[in-house]
C-alpha cells in the first residue's frame, strides 16, 4: 500500500490505515484515541503504529517496520524500553519509580513515564488499552501532559466507551473510529490462528464483526454472551424481567467501567436482534437477517405496529449511547428492558428512568 514501507500487518481499520499512511512523520500528533466496539483491532493497530515508530530501519513513511532490527526484536519480545502498554482502569496512585512492562501504572506513574526521553528511539510510545479512569482526579492528573506534551512522546488510547472519557482529555486527542470487521476479515484472523476454514467461517458469520466474540463462539460452541443476549432481548420483548447474571454485574471484583463494557456488548447484540426482528415484522419472514441463526427465535415474538417498531429501534440506539457514558450498567439495562417491554396504551410514549 502507498504510504507504507516494510511490514504493517492489520485486518480492517481502513480509515485509520489511510489516515496514518498519508501522514507525514513530522505531522505526528502527541495523542490519539482509537474508539470502537471490542474485538475490531484497535489495540493491534496501535501496536503496529508503535513498532513502526520504534523500528530502526530507515524509511520515508510513518508506517512500516522491518521485523529484523534490534528494536523490532525487542518489541516482539515485549521488552522495548520505549514502549509501555497498560490496560484497564487507571488509578491516581503514588509514584513508584517502576511500572514498565507487565505492570499497572497509575496516573502519577504515567506522568513520570511521559516526561522521559526515549532510550533507543526518538519516540516513546505509551498504549493505554481499553482505558478507564477510577476517578476524575486520576484522569485530571494526565491533563498537563495533554496540554503541554513533551517532544517525542506519543500516547494511544483505545476505548469502546468513548463517552465515558472526560471531554477535556478527549478534545486533546486525535480520534479515529474503528468499525466492526467484515465476515471475511474475522474469518481471516481465525484462520491465521489455526482455526479450520469451515469453523472459522461459521464463527465469523455470527461474530457481529468482533474477533473476540468469534473466539467466544468457538470456545463455547456458539452459546455464551451472544446467545444469552438474544435470549435477553426475546424475554424483554415479551414483557418479562430477563436475568442478566451472565454479565456478572454483581461481581465486586469488576470495576464500574468493566461492567459498563459488558453491558455495552449486550446492547450491541440487542441492536442487531432488534434490527432483525424489525426486518421480519416489516418485510416478512423471508427478510435477510444479520443473524440468520436466530430467525426462528425472533419469529416467535409478537408483532407490533410500525410506530412501535421504530420506538424499539430508537430505544436500542439510545441504550447504546448511554452505555458509552458514565451511566451505570444496571441502569442502562433497566432502561432498555422498560423500553422493549410491550407498551400499555395508557402509558406515556417515553418511559426513560429519571435516574438517567
Amino acid at each position: 500500500m502507498k504510504g507504507i514501507e516494510g511490514t504493517f500487518e492489520v485486518v480492517g481499520a481502513r480509515a485509520a490505515l489511510a489516515y496514518f499512511a498519508a501522514l507525514e512523520p513530522a505531522a505526528l500528533s502527541h495523542g490519539y484515541l482509537f474508539s470502537g466496539p471490542p474485538g475490531v483491532g484497535k489495540k493491534t493497530f496501535a501496536r503496529r503504529v508503535a513498532q513502526s515508530l520504534l523500528c530502526e530501519t530507515p524509511k520515508s513513511t510513518l508506517l512500516g517496520y522491518c521485523d529484523r532490527c534490534a528494536a523490532c526484536r525487542l518489541f516482539a519480545a515485549g521488552s522495548h524500553p520505549d514502549f509501555v502498554e497498560t490496560e484497564g482502569t487507571i488509578k491516581i496512585g503514588e509514584p513508584t519509580g517502576g511500572a514498565q512492562h507487565g505492570e499497572d501504572p497509575s496516573s502519577r506513574d504515567l506522568v513520570r513515564i511521559f516526561s522521559l526521553h526515549g532510550y533507543r528511539s526518538r519516540h516513546r510510545v505509551v498504549l493505554l488499552g481499553d482505558v478507564a479512569f477510577a476517578t476524575p482526579a486520576a484522569a485530571n492528573a494526565l491533563l498537563k501532559f495533554f496540554e503541554e506534551p513533551p517532544a517525542g512522546v506519543v500516547v494511544i488510547v483505545t476505548t469502546c466507551a468513548v463517552g465515558s472519557l472526560l471531554s477535556t482529555i478527549r478534545s486533546r486527542l486525535v480520534e479515529l473510529a474503528f468499525p466492526p470487521l467484515s465476515v471475511a476479515e474475522v474469518a481471516s484472523v481465525l484462520r491465521a490462528e489455526g482455526v479450520v476454514p469451515e469453523r472459522a467461517q461459521l464463527a465469523a458469520e455470527v461474530s457481529l464483526g468482533s474477533v473476540l466474540r468469534a473466539r467466544d463462539v468457538l470456545d463455547d460452541g456458539g452459546s455464551g454472551l451472544r446467545d444469552a443476549s438474544f435470549a435477553w432481548f426475546a424475554e424483554a420483548m415479551r414483557g418479562g424481567a430477563p436475568e442478566a447474571g451472565f454479565l456478572r454485574l454483581d461481581d465486586r471484583s469488576l470495576s464500574a467501567a468493566e461492567k459498563r463494557e459488558l453491558a455495552g456488548e449486550l446492547v450491541e447484540i440487542v441492536r442487531v436482534a432488534a434490527r432483525d426482528w424489525s426486518a421480519q415484522v416489516l418485510a416478512g419472514a423471508g427478510a435477510p437477517l444479520l443473524a440468520p441463526d436466530q430467525r426462528a427465535r425472533l419469529a416467535e415474538l409478537p408483532p407490533r405496529s410500525p410506530s412501535e417498531v421504530v420506538a424499539v429501534l430508537a430505544a436500542t440506539a439510545e441504550a447504546q449511547r448511554l452505555a458509552t457514558t458514565n451511566v451505570s450498567a444496571g441502569l442502562v439495562l433497566d432502561y432498555l428492558r422498560m423500553q422493549l417491554s410491550p407498551r400499555d396504551p395508557r402509558e406515556p410514549a417515553t418511559r426513560r428512568p429519571q435516574e438517567l
